[in-house]
Protein backbone atom coordinates (compact mmCIF):
# COMPACT_ATOMS: atom_id res chain seq x y z
CA UNK A 1 0.00 0.00 0.00
CA UNK A 2 1.34 3.42 -0.97
CA UNK A 3 1.88 5.94 1.81
CA UNK A 4 -0.43 8.94 1.58
CA UNK A 5 0.82 12.18 3.15
CA UNK A 6 -2.69 13.47 3.85
CA UNK A 7 -3.61 10.27 5.66
CA UNK A 8 -0.51 10.64 7.81
CA UNK A 9 -1.54 14.21 8.67
CA UNK A 10 -5.09 13.14 9.49
CA UNK A 11 -3.83 10.34 11.71
CA UNK A 12 -1.63 12.69 13.76
CA UNK A 13 -4.22 15.47 14.11
CA UNK A 14 -7.08 13.08 14.90
CA UNK A 15 -5.25 11.13 17.57
CA UNK A 16 -3.66 14.22 19.15
CA UNK A 17 -7.00 16.05 19.32
CA UNK A 18 -8.72 13.04 20.85
CA UNK A 19 -6.02 12.71 23.52
CA UNK A 20 -5.95 16.44 24.29
CA UNK A 21 -9.72 16.67 24.67
CA UNK A 22 -9.62 13.79 27.13
CA UNK A 23 -7.24 15.89 29.26
CA UNK A 24 -9.38 19.03 29.51
CA UNK A 25 -10.88 17.90 32.84
CA UNK A 26 -8.55 15.81 35.02
CA UNK A 27 -7.81 14.90 38.60
CA UNK A 28 -4.27 16.29 38.56
CA UNK A 29 -2.32 18.46 36.12
CA UNK A 30 1.45 18.56 36.55
CA UNK A 31 3.52 21.41 35.15
CA UNK A 32 7.08 20.48 34.28
CA UNK A 33 8.34 16.97 33.58
CA UNK A 34 11.49 16.90 35.66
CA UNK A 35 12.35 13.96 37.91
CA UNK A 36 10.05 15.00 40.77
CA UNK A 37 6.98 15.32 38.56
CA UNK A 38 7.84 12.17 36.61
CA UNK A 39 7.74 10.24 39.88
CA UNK A 40 4.60 12.11 40.97
CA UNK A 41 2.86 11.32 37.68
CA UNK A 42 3.81 7.64 37.97
CA UNK A 43 2.63 7.42 41.59
CA UNK A 44 -0.67 9.20 40.89
CA UNK A 45 -1.47 7.21 37.75
CA UNK A 46 -0.60 3.97 39.50
CA UNK A 47 -3.09 4.95 42.22
CA UNK A 48 -5.84 5.37 39.62
CA UNK A 49 -5.85 9.15 39.24
CA UNK A 50 -6.46 10.82 35.88
CA UNK A 51 -3.11 12.56 35.27
CA UNK A 52 -1.70 14.88 32.61
CA UNK A 53 1.78 16.41 32.46
CA UNK A 54 2.64 19.57 30.51
CA UNK A 55 6.28 20.18 29.59
CA UNK A 56 7.49 23.39 27.96
CA UNK A 57 10.55 21.85 26.33
CA UNK A 58 10.67 19.25 23.58
CA UNK A 59 11.94 16.52 25.94
CA UNK A 60 10.96 15.45 29.44
CA UNK A 61 13.49 14.90 32.23
CA UNK A 62 14.40 18.40 33.33
CA UNK A 63 17.89 18.72 34.79
CA UNK A 64 18.38 14.98 35.11
CA UNK A 65 19.41 14.57 31.45
CA UNK A 66 22.67 16.45 31.90
CA UNK A 67 23.83 14.63 35.01
CA UNK A 68 26.61 16.59 36.70
CA UNK A 69 28.28 19.17 34.42
CA UNK A 70 27.31 17.11 31.35
CA UNK A 71 28.73 13.87 32.76
CA UNK A 72 25.60 11.72 32.25
CA UNK A 73 25.59 10.25 35.74
CA UNK A 74 23.41 11.01 38.74
CA UNK A 75 23.74 10.14 42.42
CA UNK A 76 21.00 8.75 44.65
CA UNK A 77 21.37 8.25 48.39
CA UNK A 78 20.36 5.13 50.33
CA UNK A 79 17.01 6.60 51.41
CA UNK A 80 15.88 6.79 47.79
CA UNK A 81 17.59 3.70 46.35
CA UNK A 82 14.23 1.92 46.28
CA UNK A 83 13.20 4.14 43.38
CA UNK A 84 16.09 2.84 41.29
CA UNK A 85 14.87 -0.67 42.01
CA UNK A 86 11.22 0.28 41.36
CA UNK A 87 12.02 1.68 37.92
CA UNK A 88 14.60 -1.04 37.12
CA UNK A 89 17.40 1.51 36.75
CA UNK A 90 20.84 -0.06 36.86
CA UNK A 91 23.27 1.49 39.34
CA UNK A 92 26.66 1.08 40.98
CA UNK A 93 27.25 1.37 44.71
CA UNK A 94 29.81 4.01 45.57
CA UNK A 95 30.98 5.13 49.03
CA UNK A 96 28.96 6.41 52.00
CA UNK A 97 25.68 4.87 50.83
CA UNK A 98 25.75 6.67 47.47
CA UNK A 99 24.54 5.00 44.28
CA UNK A 100 25.47 6.11 40.77
CA UNK A 101 23.12 5.68 37.80
CA UNK A 102 23.11 6.67 34.15
CA UNK A 103 21.09 9.89 33.82
CA UNK A 104 19.69 9.04 30.39
CA UNK A 105 18.57 5.59 31.41
CA UNK A 106 17.01 7.07 34.54
CA UNK A 107 14.89 9.59 32.63
CA UNK A 108 13.78 7.04 30.05
CA UNK A 109 12.78 4.37 32.55
CA UNK A 110 10.89 6.72 34.90
CA UNK A 111 9.06 8.41 32.02
CA UNK A 112 8.16 5.08 30.42
CA UNK A 113 6.90 3.78 33.78
CA UNK A 114 4.68 6.85 34.19
CA UNK A 115 3.23 6.37 30.71
CA UNK A 116 2.71 2.66 31.32
CA UNK A 117 0.86 3.54 34.54
CA UNK A 118 -1.52 5.77 32.57
CA UNK A 119 -0.09 9.30 32.80
CA UNK A 120 -0.40 11.38 29.63
CA UNK A 121 2.26 13.84 28.47
CA UNK A 122 2.17 16.91 26.23
CA UNK A 123 5.47 18.55 25.33
CA UNK A 124 6.07 22.03 23.90
CA UNK A 125 3.17 23.37 25.99
CA UNK A 126 3.64 26.42 28.17
CA UNK A 127 1.46 27.35 31.16
CA UNK A 128 0.92 31.09 31.17
CA UNK A 129 -1.72 31.45 33.89
CA UNK A 130 -3.96 29.59 36.34
CA UNK A 131 -7.70 29.59 36.91
CA UNK A 132 -8.96 30.56 40.37
CA UNK A 133 -12.69 30.66 41.08
CA UNK A 134 -14.99 31.81 43.89
CA UNK A 135 -13.65 29.16 46.25
CA UNK A 136 -10.21 30.81 45.99
CA UNK A 137 -8.42 27.66 44.90
CA UNK A 138 -6.46 26.80 41.79
CA UNK A 139 -8.90 24.93 39.57
CA UNK A 140 -7.17 24.79 36.20
CA UNK A 141 -4.41 25.92 33.85
CA UNK A 142 -4.15 28.36 30.97
CA UNK A 143 -2.12 26.82 28.14
CA UNK A 144 -0.37 27.91 24.99
CA UNK A 145 2.27 26.46 22.71
CA UNK A 146 5.77 27.06 24.07
CA UNK A 147 7.00 28.51 20.72
CA UNK A 148 4.17 31.08 20.90
CA UNK A 149 5.41 32.24 24.30
CA UNK A 150 9.05 32.21 23.18
CA UNK A 151 8.25 34.35 20.13
CA UNK A 152 6.05 36.74 22.18
CA UNK A 153 3.16 36.28 19.77
CA UNK A 154 -0.28 37.57 20.68
CA UNK A 155 -2.18 34.29 20.47
CA UNK A 156 -4.95 33.61 22.95
CA UNK A 157 -4.59 30.45 25.05
CA UNK A 158 -6.81 27.50 25.85
CA UNK A 159 -7.67 26.11 29.29
CA UNK A 160 -8.05 22.84 31.14
CA UNK A 161 -9.71 22.08 34.48
CA UNK A 162 -7.97 20.14 37.24
CA UNK A 163 -8.80 19.28 40.83
CA UNK A 164 -5.19 19.92 41.82
CA UNK A 165 -2.06 21.27 40.14
CA UNK A 166 1.55 20.31 40.91
CA UNK A 167 4.24 22.89 40.15
CA UNK A 168 7.39 20.99 39.21
CA UNK A 169 8.99 23.78 37.17
CA UNK A 170 12.29 23.62 39.04
CA UNK A 171 14.30 26.51 40.40
CA UNK A 172 11.94 29.12 38.92
CA UNK A 173 8.75 27.80 40.59
CA UNK A 174 6.83 29.36 37.71
CA UNK A 175 3.27 28.43 38.68
CA UNK A 176 3.76 29.42 42.30
CA UNK A 177 5.11 32.78 41.13
CA UNK A 178 2.04 33.31 38.94
CA UNK A 179 -0.22 32.77 41.97
CA UNK A 180 1.96 34.99 44.16
CA UNK A 181 1.72 37.79 41.58
CA UNK A 182 -1.95 37.38 40.68
CA UNK A 183 -3.22 36.88 44.24
CA UNK A 184 -0.94 39.08 46.40
CA UNK A 185 -0.36 38.33 50.08
CA UNK A 186 -1.52 34.72 49.74
CA UNK A 187 1.74 33.03 48.79
CA UNK A 188 5.30 34.14 49.55
CA UNK A 189 8.20 32.82 47.48
CA UNK A 190 11.18 32.76 49.86
CA UNK A 191 13.71 31.89 47.16
CA UNK A 192 16.27 29.14 46.76
CA UNK A 193 19.30 29.14 49.03
CA UNK A 194 22.93 28.42 47.94
CA UNK A 195 24.20 24.92 47.22
CA UNK A 196 24.19 22.66 50.29
CA UNK A 197 23.30 19.13 49.26
CA UNK A 198 22.83 17.68 52.72
CA UNK A 199 20.48 20.39 53.92
CA UNK A 200 18.61 20.65 50.63
CA UNK A 201 17.98 16.92 50.48
CA UNK A 202 17.02 16.89 54.15
CA UNK A 203 14.13 19.34 53.86
CA UNK A 204 12.71 18.90 50.38
CA UNK A 205 10.16 16.23 51.29
CA UNK A 206 8.77 18.39 54.11
CA UNK A 207 8.69 21.42 51.80
CA UNK A 208 6.65 19.45 49.27
CA UNK A 209 3.15 20.52 50.23
CA UNK A 210 0.04 22.42 49.24
CA UNK A 211 1.33 26.00 49.15
CA UNK A 212 -1.98 27.52 48.04
CA UNK A 213 -5.38 25.81 47.86
CA UNK A 214 -5.22 23.41 44.94
CA UNK A 215 -1.52 24.04 44.23
CA UNK A 216 1.35 21.77 45.33
CA UNK A 217 5.04 22.59 44.92
CA UNK A 218 7.35 19.68 44.12
CA UNK A 219 11.07 19.21 43.52
CA UNK A 220 13.21 22.32 43.37
CA UNK A 221 10.06 24.43 43.11
CA UNK A 222 9.25 23.28 46.66
CA UNK A 223 12.68 24.34 47.91
CA UNK A 224 12.43 27.64 46.05
CA UNK A 225 9.06 28.46 47.64
CA UNK A 226 10.08 27.50 51.17
CA UNK A 227 13.71 28.66 51.11
CA UNK A 228 15.54 25.34 50.82
CA UNK A 229 19.05 24.85 49.53
CA UNK A 230 20.12 23.79 46.06
CA UNK A 231 21.44 20.21 45.88
CA UNK A 232 23.15 19.63 42.52
CA UNK A 233 23.25 16.26 40.72
CA UNK A 234 21.88 14.14 43.58
CA UNK A 235 18.32 13.16 42.74
CA UNK A 236 17.01 11.11 45.65
CA UNK A 237 15.32 14.16 47.09
CA UNK A 238 13.61 14.85 43.78
CA UNK A 239 12.15 11.35 43.73
CA UNK A 240 11.05 11.53 47.36
CA UNK A 241 9.47 14.91 46.69
CA UNK A 242 7.56 13.55 43.70
CA UNK A 243 6.23 10.69 45.77
CA UNK A 244 5.17 13.11 48.52
CA UNK A 245 3.51 15.46 46.01
CA UNK A 246 1.44 12.55 44.73
CA UNK A 247 0.40 11.62 48.28
CA UNK A 248 -0.73 15.19 49.01
CA UNK A 249 -2.54 15.38 45.66
CA UNK A 250 -4.42 12.15 46.34
CA UNK A 251 -5.56 13.54 49.71
CA UNK A 252 -6.91 16.67 47.98
CA UNK A 253 -8.56 14.69 45.19
CA UNK A 254 -10.16 12.38 47.76
CA UNK A 255 -11.44 15.31 49.81
CA UNK A 256 -12.98 16.93 46.73
CA UNK A 257 -14.58 13.62 45.80
CA UNK A 258 -16.27 13.34 49.19
CA UNK A 259 -17.33 17.00 49.20
CA UNK A 260 -15.20 17.89 52.22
Amino acid sequence: MALDEVSITRAIVTEFTKSFLECTDVDCALVGAGPANLVAAYTLAKSGADVVVFERKIAVGGGMWGGGMMFPRIVVQEEARRFLDEFKIRYTEFEDDLYVADSIESVCRIAASAIDAGARFFNLVSVEDVMIREDNRVSGLVLNWAPVAAAHLHVDPLTIRSKVVIDGTGHDAEICKIVAEKVPETLRIQGEQPMWADRGEGVIRDFTKEVYPGLIASGMAANAVSGGHRMGPIFGGMMLSGERAAEVAMEIIGAIGTGM
